[in-house]
């Protein structure tokens, strides 16, 4: 898939799409640089999932839990700040990457090592101030 958002009204068609691609591949890494709209887009993907709660990055806590409207958690995770990976083995990642449900994944680079092979990794390239390509990839 590769889409172009010209404008946000297009985020809930974009985030259909890769709703559609996360369910086969519960474990989603978010690329882009600072501001290219990762956690907005993460909250359209949410909303399509059926999020209840409310969505905003977990920058500090470093994981946020979500639960959909049937109940089922979705894990949101932002490793912008994390300082060592030994972090991510210290709060247990594999219990949410390994539990099957969907860990959608900010600043994954941080943790490349520690992602499962079948990771589905979304890449958002900043054209404009108002356009974006997202492009899906698993390598």
């Amino acid at each position: 898939m590769g889409s172009i958002i010209y404008e946000l009204k297009d985020l809930p068609t974009v985030a259909n799409k890769l709703w559609q691609q996360i369910q086969t591949k519960p474990v989603a890494a978010f690329y882009g640089q600072m501001g290219a709209g990762k956690t907005t887009l993460i909250k359209a993907v949410c909303a399509v999932a059926g999020v209840q709660n409310t969505v905003v990055s977990p920058t500090f806590a470093l994981v946020n839990e979500y639960h959909t409207n049937t109940g089922t958690p979705l894990f949101h995770f932002d490793f912008y700040r994390i300082n060592r990976i030994e972090e991510a083995y210290d709060f247990g990642y594999e219990e949410y990457f390994y539990s099957g449900h969907n860990c959608l994944i900010e600043w994954p680079e941080e943790i490349e090592e520690l992602l499962p092979k079948d990771t589905l990794r979304i890449h958002i390239r900043v054209l404009s101030e108002r356009k974006r390509e997202i492009s899906i990839g698993r390598d």
